[in-house]
């Protein structure tokens, strides 16, 4: 499923209008949490169930969002991080866990 319009809304949410016109939004602490890069993932790994990350407005500032090829978004985070491609099908099943 491809999105139709991406946007940030109220600075705490990504808002997504996907191809079917259903409508999801994902609070960017939680799309920050649920990075899929490697340098995060070997956070989480390391700490396990101790993991509870604590974020800054830099942090949870989104820069800049942009497509990468037909199958994800890259994010670019206030702070710099920018290694998090968040394919459209990973972005729905994290959107859908907050309901």
């Amino acid at each position: 499923m491809l999105p139709k319009k991406i946007s940030v809304k109220d600075k705490n949410y990504l808002f997504v209008l996907w191809e079917d016109d259903s409508e999801t939004s994902i609070k960017l602490s939680d799309l920050r949490r649920e990075c899929p890069c490697a340098i995060c993932n070997s956070e989480k790994s390391e700490r396990g169930n101790k993991y509870i990350p604590l974020y800054t407005l830099d942090q949870l500032t989104i820069v800049k969002i942009s497509k990468v090829g037909k199958y994800a978004l890259g994010i670019e985070w206030m702070d710099g991080h920018n290694t998090g491609i968040y394919e459209f099908g990973y972005l729905r099943s994290i959107s859908d866990k907050g309901k």
